[in-house]
């Protein structure tokens, strides 16, 4: 959708949206970051008209909503039926979680061949290898893979902020703030230390988009790409800093193909390294 067409979409949306909250494959920590702020949902209950969100109670799998939320990656043959009916049930479609943007943990098969994937299948699932064969995929890929989104909210799992803010945006028909900095500016608000260069920690923060206001150099931990690749980042630096640490390439390669594996930034570099 052109940025003219999300503009006139939004200006369409009711005073009182209605909203449905989605899941595919994932953990439901997304969900978890609606359901643990209660205060703020049963704010948001007010605001707009929720008319399917199984975690939290109203079940309607295929309704029609202004603005349907979606947690988890594609993995299966029915998750691409269900995701392209919503899509069309849906005025305005947000993918919620590194799940939802980029493929999440679920994304680590797509580094492997079929072969050794249906292995593991057989071995975790043998009673049910048929039924298998006919549902999975070759890939876990994002939301974004098989429908137009709307918008984008990062993180592994989001935080209740970023969600309620968004929402709340889209509330006064504008579109949601997009996160570009990384992680190092929080830290820079904060007063926090960097951990790199006060305890020789290797820290992904300056390649990550800022969204958890700095939660892991917080605590004197590194960073580990929740949210994704910054608008910024330069990751040729960033392996070089790791590398000058003493880690390996291989090393190196499995702290970018993690979280966000198959995120282009963090899939190209881990695959250089």
């Amino acid at each position: 959708m052109s940025p003219i067409a999300k503009l006139k979409s939004l200006k369409k949306l009711p005073n009182k949206p209605t909203l449905a909250v989605h899941k595919f494959s994932s953990c439901d920590g997304c969900q978890l970051a609606f359901i643990n702020d209660g205060v703020r949902l049963l704010k948001l209950s007010t605001l707009v008209d929720i008319k399917h969100f199984a975690e939290a109670g109203p079940v309607d799998e295929d309704c029609k909503v202004d603005i349907a939320i979606i947690e988890g990656s594609i993995n299966t043959k029915h998750d691409v039926h269900r995701i392209e009916k919503i899509r069309q049930n849906s005025k305005y479609l947000i993918a919620m979680g590194a799940c939802a943007t980029t493929g999440g943990i679920q994304g680590l098969r797509n580094n492997i061949n079929r072969q050794q994937f249906e292995g593991w299948m057989k071995d975790v699932y043998p009673q049910h290898t048929d039924v298998i064969d006919q549902m999975e995929l070759d890939t876990a890929k994002s939301i974004g893979d098989y429908v137009d989104v709307d918008f984008e909210i990062r993180g592994c799992p989001v935080s209740s902020d970023q969600v309620y803010h968004a929402v709340r945006q889209l509330l006064f028909k504008v579109e949601p703030e997009r996160i570009v900095d990384p992680v190092c500016t929080s830290c820079k608000h904060r007063g926090i230390t960097c951990v790199m260069v006060a305890f020789n920690e290797p820290c992904l923060g300056p390649v990550t988009a800022n969204g958890c206001d700095a939660l892991c150099p917080h605590i004197n931990r590194g960073c580990y790409g929740c949210y994704g690749a910054s608008s910024y980042a330069n990751f040729d630096a960033m392996t070089a800093k790791l590398k000058s640490m003493g880690l390996s390439e291989k090393e190196i390669a499995r702290k970018y193909h993690f979280i966000n594996n198959q995120q282009k930034g963090f899939k190209e570099a881990g695959d250089k390294a």
